[in-house]
């Protein structure tokens, strides 16, 4: 049976009003199968350029808007909470603000969904400037897609990737939502989500086109990313989500990857993390991953 669902986008005042037409278009438009709702945030004040975009989409997309306006800027995880009471459908798409979707994304994506996944996300291919430029794309990002493997990785690791995700938002309210951990919002919940008992699939076929500009690893360290770092391997620990000696390495290794020079973060990054789930078995590209039972978490392995 076919679902409806709904697509989720967070626009904030940094935003490119040329990179939002084009992730909002490739998501909606471009669509073979197209989100029967979109949810648009918008995350505090925007420049009026941005804000004429906004309305130029939401006046020509086919599909209906649904426009949620927040006084001031407080984050990705705040906004994304916002976006998901304001959805019509219990599943929910994310996509960001300046990244591309690939036309068939949901129309591979949502079967698995049908099928009994709680969260569904796949494979993307890094890029500069032109998504269309194969000369242009930089990496491939590929999570682990063996259900077992996923809930073992998110013990070290993110098993998704944020912009490729479609969920339920029941279970993603069933495990608390966001919340507001910056940086590190998107981990904190799906490593919730997997104690909870949510069904997890990903596909090792690449689905959205992320965008990489100059400092795109810079921001992948520094004090402000530690910080959260740190904070989030408290509250994994706190949650009993990973044993002592779990916490201690994930606080060594992925603590100290943050303060790496960006060079050696670059070549770490695209060696060991981007290309985890090749190096850790991957599942069809198009099949079905999706576990025939919840996978538990808690207990510490």
């Amino acid at each position: 049976m076919r679902e409806p669902f709904s697509l989720l986008l967070a626009v904030h005042g940094g935003d490119r009003p040329d990179y939002l037409r084009e992730a909002f278009r490739s998501s909606v438009d471009h669509q073979s199968r197209r989100p029967d709702q979109v949810v648009v945030v918008r995350d505090g004040p925007v420049p009026d350029h941005l804000a004429r975009c906004l309305d130029e989409l939401i006046a020509g997309t086919p599909v209906p808007v649904t426009l949620v306006t927040l006084e001031r800027n407080g984050g990705l995880g705040p906004a994304l909470d916002a976006g998901l009471r304001a959805s019509h459908h219990d599943v929910v798409a994310r996509m960001d603000a300046d990244d591309v979707s690939k036309p068939m994304r949901f129309e591979v994506q949502m079967p698995l969904i049908e099928e009994g996944a709680d969260i569904v996300g796949s494979a993307l291919l890094e890029f500069r400037n032109d998504p269309t430029d194969p000369g242009d794309l930089v990496g491939r990002r590929t999570p682990p897609c063996d259900p077992e493997e996923i809930v073992r990785s998110s013990r070290f690791l993110d098993p998704f990737n944020h912009p490729t995700v479609i969920y339920r938002r029941s279970a993603v309210l069933a495990a608390g939502g966001y919340g507001d951990l910056p940086l590190m919002e998107d981990y904190w919940l799906f490593a919730r989500m997997l104690a909870n008992g949510a069904r997890p699939a990903n596909l090792a076929e690449p689905l959205v086109y992320y965008r990489v500009g100059d400092g795109a690893y810079g921001r992948r360290g520094g004090m402000r990313l530690l910080r959260s770092e740190l904070s989030l391997q408290r509250r994994l620990r706190a949650e009993g989500f990973t044993t002592r000696a779990q916490y201690l390495r994930n606080v060594a290794m992925r603590g100290g990857y943050r303060l790496l020079p960006e060079t050696l973060r670059r070549a770490i990054y695209r060696r060991l993390i981007a290309t985890y789930g090749e190096r850790h078995g991957r599942a069809p590209e198009s099949g079905n991953g999706v576990s025939s039972s919840p996978q538990r978490v808690r207990d510490p392995r």
